[in-house]
């Protein structure tokens, strides 16, 4: 009988961190937008870090609706891929190097609900599956700067889910 040592849990938390980056690192315009992604486990918070070009309204200041759109937008599309990705590193079936080549989900429809004015500073948004299958996925997105009781957008999309393995 063959014992399997046991992988450290330094290293588990690396693997998962560089799959991580490698999904993201996949689209430049998450880069652009100045978004990154703090996982704690399984849990993403997306981070959209401020910047003068993401000002619409130079007078209040305030961000422009098509950044908030954008970075909600982003926000579910990575917690899809990243639940689904997830799911299949548990259970050995797919590696860091393997998540460059994986297909996003693609948007179905997108709505977004503007509930304040988004001001010049770092943004973070949450999405939390609603439904996921093997065709299709709901989810719902919630954003805030400095208080998370605070919103200052939410959304809700819609998402055809890629098929894997044929």
């Amino acid at each position: 009988m063959i014992k399997h040592r046991k992988e450290p849990l330094q290293k588990i938390k690396q693997r998962r961190d560089n799959a991580l980056a490698a999904l993201v690192d996949r689209v430049p315009y998450i880069k652009f937008m100045g978004i990154h992604f703090d996982r704690r486990g399984d849990e993403l918070t997306a981070i959209m870090a401020f910047d003068d070009k993401l000002i619409g309204n130079p007078i209040l200041p305030a961000l422009h609706g098509g950044a908030t759109a954008s970075f909600l937008e982003v926000t579910a599309v990575i917690e899809l891929a990243w639940a689904q990705a997830w799911q299949r590193m548990e259970n050995d079936e797919v590696h860091t190097a393997a998540m460059a080549a994986e297909r996003l989900p693609k948007t179905i429809d997108f709505s977004v609900d503007y509930l304040r004015s988004g001001l010049a500073r770092d943004c973070y948004a949450r999405a939390r599956i609603n439904r996921s299958g093997r065709r299709y996925a709901s989810v719902h997105v919630e954003a805030w700067q400095d208080n998370r009781a605070r919103l200052f957008a939410q959304a809700t999309g819609h998402f055809l889910m890629p098929q894997y393995g044929g």
